[in-house]
C-alpha cells in the first residue's frame, strides 16, 4: 500500500493551523546546496529547524541564500556561531527570537539553541532547534537545559527539533520523549533511521512537541513528492524530519 501524503499547511476553520517542521542538520551547506534547496522546498516547511548552520566567515550570506532558494526567511540562529537556525515562512508573525549558548565544557564543540516565539493563524508556538553533544552525560545535561528553555518561552505549544547524536533508548532522547511527545513515535509516516544517509541505520534526529499538539504524521520524507534519494544523498550526511502539526488556537 502506498504510504500516504502528510497534510499541506493550512489553517482550520477555528483558527488552528495545521504546520509542517522540518528539522535537518545540513553540515555548513559543505554538500551540493542545490540538492539541500530542493530538498527543503518540496517539503513546503513552515518551520525550519537546522543544525550546522555555515558559520564565521559570512555565514548570514549563505544561510540568506539558502532561505531564498527555498521559499524561506531566517528566524533566528547564526549569532552564536553554535550551529543551530530557524527558518521559517511568511505565514509566520514573529513575537521574539534568542539565541542561547550553552556551558563550553573544555575541549568541546560550543553548543547552542535557537528559540523563537511566532505565530502562526490563531496559535501562538514556541520553537527551538538544538544539536547535542557528542558526550553521553553532557547530552543528559543539555537535554534539561532545552526542557527548561521551551518552559521559559511562556507559551502553551512548543515544538523542539534536532539532532540528538543518540538513539530513542538513549537517556537524554529518553528525557525528551517523557516530557514531550516523540512525533515520529506518536503518528510514524515515511523513513525512520536518519543517519547517515547513504545506508541510515540509526534514528539521531527528531522532532518533539508539547502534549496537547495533534501530531499527523512524522518521519524521513521519503514518500514527499519532489523530494529525490539523489538529492537526500547529495545534500548533507543526515537525513531530514518532517512533521505535519495541528497546533490548538490560542
Amino acid at each position: 500500500m502506498a504510504t500516504p501524503l502528510l497534510p499541506n499547511s493550512r489553517t482550520e476553520s477555528d483558527g488552528s493551523p495545521v504546520l509542517r517542521v522540518l528539522s535537518y542538520n545540513i553540515r555548513s551547506m559543505r554538500d551540493d546546496t542545490d540538492a539541500l534547496a530542493r530538498v527543503i522546498t518540496a517539503c513546503a516547511p513552515d518551520l525550519v529547524l537546522i543544525q550546522e548552520a555555515p558559520r564565521f566567515f559570512r555565514w548570514r550570506k549563505k544561510l540568506a541564500r539558502l532561505a531564498a532558494a527555498c521559499g524561506q526567511v531566517i528566524l533566528t540562529g547564526g549569532a552564536t556561531a553554535a550551529g543551530p537556525a530557524i527558518l521559517c515562512s511568511l505565514r509566520a508573525t514573529v513575537e521574539h527570537t534568542e539565541d542561547v549558548l550553552l556551558p563550553l565544557a573544555p575541549g568541546h564543540h560550543r553548543r547552542g539553541f535557537a528559540t523563537a516565539v511566532v505565530r502562526f493563524g490563531g496559535a501562538r508556538i514556541g520553537v527551538l532547534s538544538c544539536h547535542l553533544s557528542l558526550q553521553k552525560d553532557e547530552r543528559r545535561e543539555q537535554a534539561g537545559m532545552l526542557l527548561d528553555r521551551l518552559a521559559g518561552l511562556g507559551v502553551a505549544h512548543a515544538v523542539a527539533g534536532g539532532d540528538l547524536n543518540e538513539s530513542p533508548e538513549g537517556p537524554a532522547f529518553r528525557l525528551l520523549s517523557g516530557a514531550l511527545q516523540d512525533c515520529r513515535a506518536v503518528a510514524p509516516w515515511g523513513g525512520e533511521e536518519t543517519w547517515r544517509y547513504s545506508e541510515p541505520h540509526r534514528r539521531i534526529d527528531a522532532v518533539f512537541a508539547t502534549k496537547d499538539i495533534e501530531v499527523l504524521g512524522c518521519g524521513v520524507p521519503l514518500a514527499q513528492p519532489g523530494v529525490t534519494r539523489a538529492d537526500l544523498i547529495a545534500a548533507t550526511d543526515h537525513l531530514p524530519v518532517l512533521a505535519a502539526l495541528r497546533v490548538p488556537a490560542s
